[in-house]
């Protein structure tokens, strides 16, 4: 109830008009039975405005972060996450890869739509990177289509750490369904998995017009880590003691910033399908 209420009365016509969303591909949503959209992933607010212009409603996969952060503000994002009926999900690998598996597989089973990022987290950059074949096996498993979805522009209206967007236009592009009926059986084939996720990723490139890249968007984030932390060390130890140095501040708040909104970046999801 939550959810539509936010959709229809509350969020939903506000954002409409404030952002008003363009859409090419209507045609594509399906008006029944379950299916797979994999889309891009620019910004946070790419679960916000996907599911605004898909008129039936859409479960995302979201990180177990939103529903157990500590403080108000945790509670608060964990009771809107739930209200609207997302399902939490453990990236540490291992049996909670086969949780969220089984999580994402029932919602399919009761004939919904399943919202999932294969990037697995936000482009640190703008770019489309390398996707992870859990979309892949759930597409196998579940014998449907997957969708592809390109957002566009999000990252402009709400860059990573930015809490309110930016008004400006935001663009979604549905693109043609993707039959994978041909390898059904396979789905404990990983070379079958790869070769499914990485035709996803390039019907993603087409729609999106992005620069691919063939390698997982965390890994590339902890690359930046590291390269931040390393300049910082450099600036430290080229400071003078007791002397202010803007350039060290700066790459500190940088390496800092990068650490505290990606946490879920680390070598447990790298693991991850």
């Amino acid at each position: 109830m939550l959810y539509w209420f936010l959709k229809t009365v509350v969020l939903g016509p506000v954002l409409k008009v404030l952002f008003r969303p363009w859409v090419e591909g209507e045609e594509n949503i399906p008006e029944t039975g379950p299916a797979i959209f994999a889309s891009n992933h620019l910004s946070f607010s790419d679960s916000v405005f996907l599911p605004l212009v898909v008129p039936r409603k859409m479960t995302f996969l979201a990180k177990a972060d939103y529903f157990n952060s500590p403080g108000l503000k945790g509670r608060l994002t964990a009771a809107f996450f739930k209200g609207i009926g997302q399902l939490p999900v453990d990236r540490s690998g291992g049996r909670a890869s086969e949780a969220a598996l089984k999580q994402g597989l029932a919602v399919l089973g009761r004939g919904d739509l399943l919202g999932i990022y294969p990037e697995g987290t936000r482009s640190p950059d703008g770019r489309l990177y390398r996707g992870r074949t859990g979309v892949a096996r759930m597409a196998l498993e579940a014998k449907v289509p997957v969708i592809p979805v390109a957002m566009i522009g999000t990252d402009e209206a709400q860059p990573t750490g930015k809490l309110l967007p930016k008004i400006m236009r935001i663009g979604i592009r549905v693109g043609t369904p993707l039959d994978f009926s041909r390898y059904e059986g396979m789905e404990d084939d990983r070379f079958v998995l790869r070769s499914i996720t990485d035709e996803i990723m390039y019907a993603l490139m087409e729609l999106s017009g992005q620069e691919y890249v063939d390698m997982y968007a965390t890994s590339m984030k902890d690359r930046i880590v590291r390269a931040a932390r390393n300049k910082a060390r450099e600036l430290q130890e080229a400071a003078k003691p007791g002397a202010a140095n803007p350039d060290l501040e700066a790459a500190l708040d940088a390496s800092d910033e990068q650490d505290s909104g990606e946490q879920d970046s680390g070598e447990a999801e790298r693991r991850a399908s």
